[in-house]
């Protein structure tokens, strides 16, 4: 019997144009400043609105580097983003869903993770459930304040 897989969701308005948070939540370049645990984001392929990369956190409490290839596909139009680890590690698999949606007062942007943890994982699947829980509303508020400074610093600072 196959275990029912973990969900979590997690949104945050940001107030700044769809472009903008598109486009800065999407270029990996970016990443080690919206997540504070990643290290090093490096793009290995990317073939039209695919990318593939490895992310490498810095060492956690016991010394230990974690480093894993995920691969993005993302569809503008839809204005979703779908993503799942290649390299799983601990996890049988994992799945992440982002969307994006023009509201009152700026762009839903939403993260859904679906996974389920490895039977000799370290971590069970409740366990990460709240780490993620945890940590998403933080990296989210990173983002939003990083992407709003920057809407901001383009509306003082037009491009003539």
């Amino acid at each position: 019997m196959t275990a029912v897989p973990s969900r979590t969701e997690n949104s945050i308005v940001i107030d700044a144009p769809l472009d903008l948070v598109w486009e800065m939540t999407n270029d990996l370049g970016e990443w080690t400043g919206f997540f504070p645990k990643y290290a090093e984001v490096e793009v290995l392929e990317r073939e039209g609105d695919t990318v593939r990369f490895r992310i490498t956190k810095f060492p956690d409490d016991q010394g230990r580097v974690w480093s894993w290839v995920s691969e993005r596909v993302m569809d503008r139009a839809a204005g979703e983003v779908r993503a799942r680890r290649v390299e799983t590690g601990a996890f049988e698999f994992i799945n992440l869903h982002w969307t994006y949606e023009e509201v009152s007062g700026g762009v839903l942007m939403t993260w859904r993770n679906e996974f389920t943890m490895k039977p000799d994982s370290p971590y069970s699947d409740e366990q990460i459930t709240a780490n993620i829980n945890r940590e998403a509303p933080v990296e989210m508020g990173l983002i939003k304040k990083r992407v709003e400074a920057r809407a901001m610093a383009m509306a003082e600072n037009p491009v003539a």
